[in-house]
């Protein structure tokens, strides 16, 4: 059964839709490689060890998957986890600039900058996607909630901000996933579309 938010779409619509998935696969691929290296980079910095125990679960807060999400389900649960994303990344590099920095410039911190805008324009591009399937452009998930502030032991913070980048990392996996199931599901749309004018071809 084609996607209830999608059943009122062009094929132009959807060859739209399909060009912007494009566009945001390729930022969240690059994301997710960009993350690996910062992720190195710190465990570097920290003297951590790849396998260093952080507390289970996600600091992101978003319903669980399940088979019964839509494609805009899917795309909004995407959306609010990255925008929490950014909100955590944020407030970790003010915490580090402010608990740990020594005003120097390294590798790490040029990482860290291109990680955040990374994420910045895949949230443009997941706020997009939301906007051609759903039709709307008030589409801005709440972060109420999310825990920013962190710990104040310094090794603690260290970890949280490790945790932090492994969120994301996590999330921008994800991304890669959710973004290339959905050219099958604009397929779909686009065949669903030729067959009705197909069939209204036909009556004339």
């Amino acid at each position: 059964m084609a996607d209830r938010r999608t059943r009122g779409m062009t094929g132009s619509d959807l060859s739209r839709t399909s060009s912007t998935t494009a566009r945001a696969l390729a930022l969240a691929e690059q994301l997710h490689h960009e993350c690996s290296i910062l992720l190195e980079l710190y465990r570097k910095r920290e003297s951590f060890s790849a396998d260093v125990s952080v507390p289970d679960g996600h600091l992101v807060s978003v319903p669980p998957p399940t088979p019964q999400l839509d494609t805009r389900d899917k795309l909004w649960r995407l959306h609010s986890a990255l925008l929490q994303c950014r909100s955590l990344m944020e407030r970790a590099i003010a915490k580090e600039e402010e608990e740990l920095g020594d005003g120097r410039k390294s590798e790490y911190e040029t990482q860290r900058k291109m990680v955040k805008d990374r994420l910045s324009f895949l949230l443009i591009s997941t706020g997009e996607l939301l906007k051609a399937v759903d039709g709307t452009a008030s589409m801005t998930p709440s972060v109420e909630g999310l825990e920013l502030d962190g710990p104040t032991v310094l090794f603690e913070l260290k970890l949280w901000v490790y945790r932090i980048f492994k969120e994301v990392d996590y999330w921008s996996k994800t991304a890669v996933t959710t973004l290339q199931a959905l050219p099958s599901e604009t397929a779909k749309e686009r065949a669903r579309i030729r067959r009705i004018r197909s069939t209204r071809s036909t009556r004339r």
